[in-house]
């Protein structure tokens, strides 16, 4: 049975408060626990409207605070935002708080537009260059203290919060590889190398301290409902806000409409259908043909899932049949 794990934005609804993006998040993370789900992770993303997750470690706080077992962190912190010794604080402090259960995915991308990524990081350019470097600072911050080892994370140190790298092109594929670390591909947005990040990770993996074998984690959308037309319905609000990404329209995340056609045109139609093309949407008939089919070609070892769903009440509806195929999946195999 391949596990399944949940991708949560906060998404702040049309009409909706942070402060109940924040509820619908632990909401959430409890159902994905009740179900059986692996991991819940949140995202770090700024200056977006609809996206309340911006302080992830803290956000991520506040649902493992509302959950017991199901394992919580970052898809993923965008490491070139922030010095590594701030990064193995913050996780070092919450895997204290929530021993045995905390990941810390890492991008390298700055999740936001390039001047508020410049309020973020001041330099532009050494954050991304210095990426590797970064990642292997920070593996020595949260594990064992070298003799004479001049800077210390307090919380931090000794903890060993297993870190993953996260990429939407073949460049996070290779440094995992090299570094024997998990691999978690954003298929769920950026699908078009996919299976070329997957091989070069595969074949290129060392093992390592942390893993002695390739561990390939896959994004999808989801969107499940009782038909087809009500899954549907739902999934507009996730293409209405790659629709206004695209036009640079900032907003809350939209309401779902009956009929996308009058509010795209044909080539922003296209576009977005291309980039969500693994989505899986529909009634659990429809999603599990769908899931099947994206296993087959990917041999995942995991699958993330992000449900991009207005209404929480449907959201939570969603999560409960997505688990659902799990079952499905696990009788067939």
């Amino acid at each position: 049975m391949v596990p399944f794990s949940i991708l949560d934005l906060s998404p702040v609804p049309d009409g909706g408060t942070v402060r109940q993006s924040f509820e619908s998040s632990a909401r959430m993370a409890q159902k994905a626990e009740e179900f059986g789900y692996n991991r819940f992770w949140l995202a770090e993303h700024h200056g977006m409207p609809g996206i309340a997750s911006a302080a992830t470690a803290v956000v991520i706080g506040h649902v493992g605070a509302a959950t017991k077992r199901i394992r919580i962190g970052s898809g993923g912190i965008m490491l070139p935002n922030h010095s590594p010794l701030v990064i193995a604080e913050q996780f070092g402090t919450l895997e204290a708080l929530f021993p045995g259960r905390v990941d810390l995915g890492l991008g390298r991308a700055p999740g936001t537009d390039m001047r508020t990524a410049q309020a973020l990081r001041r330099n532009l350019d050494a954050g991304a260059q210095s990426f590797p470097n970064d990642v292997v600072e920070l593996q020595q911050l949260l594990g064992a203290p070298i003799e004479n080892q001049a800077i210390l994370a307090v919380p931090g140190m000794n903890t060993n919060v297993p870190i993953w790298l996260l990429g939407s092109s073949l460049y996070s594929a290779q440094l995992a590889a090299m570094l024997g670390l998990p691999y978690a591909f954003a298929s769920h947005f950026a699908p078009d190398s996919l299976l070329d990040a997957i091989d070069i990770y595969r074949s290129r993996f060392t093992p390592s301290a942390v893993l002695d074998k390739p561990y390939v984690m896959v994004g999808v959308m989801g969107s499940v409902a009782a038909t087809d037309e009500e899954a549907q319905y739902h999934f507009t609000s996730a293409q209405q806000q790659f629709v206004n990404l695209r036009r640079n329209v900032r907003g809350q995340f939209p309401r779902p409409v009956k009929d996308m056609e009058s509010f795209w045109s044909p080539m922003e139609k296209l576009t977005v259908e291309h980039t969500l093309r693994y989505a899986v949407v529909g009634s659990q008939k429809t999603a599990e043909a769908k899931l099947t089919g994206f296993l087959a070609e990917t041999q995942a070892d995991e699958v993330i899932i992000s449900m991009p769903i207005h209404d929480i009440e449907a959201r939570l509806t969603s999560v409960e049949l997505f688990a659902g195929l799990g079952n499905f999946l696990s009788a067939a195999a």
